[in-house]
């Protein structure tokens, strides 16, 4: 059932770089059936994003990244252990597109497929930011440059491989703290059995 929902006003809060914060104002359907008072929203638009688990599938070992997220700094632990991701960043690009683009921008990887495993919204009370969450089995052969991410991006991202197994006990042990990371594992986890 669809439920109402009535935008009384919408602006720009806040624009740079990649962040917008829009306020909008309006009313919703409850559950009960009548309309909502009229509340303020903030919304924080970056655009979608992506991510992929990069699984060389003949020694069952996972490509990640690690580099300096700022945010994660004053309250731990600053670098972070992450699947590659990147931003869709023209509006002309397909998630896919994105993706192939950033595995080889940040590990050096060129793949022909991949496979869509989910798609859902990062944090839904702040942001309407989606990841397209995909699969991609690699050989050796698909190394093709070193990747560490663009220097005009101040990026400097190096490439760790752990196999499965040391991977799922790092996860165990909460020293992966990366949400889109922990959920792309939680579903290898899951399928791991039908990719071999």
């Amino acid at each position: 059932m669809v439920k109402r929902v009535e935008i009384k006003e919408k602006k720009i809060a806040f624009k740079q770089a990649i962040f917008q914060i829009d306020e909008v104002h309006l009313r919703y359907e409850k559950y009960d059936g009548q309309m909502s008072k009229e509340i303020v929203r903030l919304n924080l638009k970056r655009g979608d994003s992506v991510a992929a688990i990069v699984h060389h599938v003949e020694d069952d070992r996972l490509v990640f990244t690690e580099q300096f997220r700022f945010s994660t700094y004053e309250k731990g632990p600053g670098w972070l252990l992450e699947i590659p991701a990147g931003i869709v960043e023209d509006k002309d690009d397909t998630p896919e597109t994105s993706m192939k683009r950033e595995l080889v921008e940040e590990i050096g990887y060129t793949i022909d497929s991949l496979r869509h495993i989910h798609t859902f919204y990062l944090s839904p009370g702040g942001t309407s930011e989606r990841i397209f969450l995909y699969y991609a089995a690699v050989s050796y052969k698909n190394k093709t440059s070193e990747g560490g991410g663009l220097d005009e991006e101040a990026e400097d991202i190096r490439t760790v491989i752990y196999t499965v197994d040391e991977t799922f006990a790092k996860m165990a042990k909460g020293e992966i703290m990366d949400a889109k990371t922990l959920i792309a594992l939680q579903w290898l986890q899951l399928n791991r059995i039908n990719l071999k």
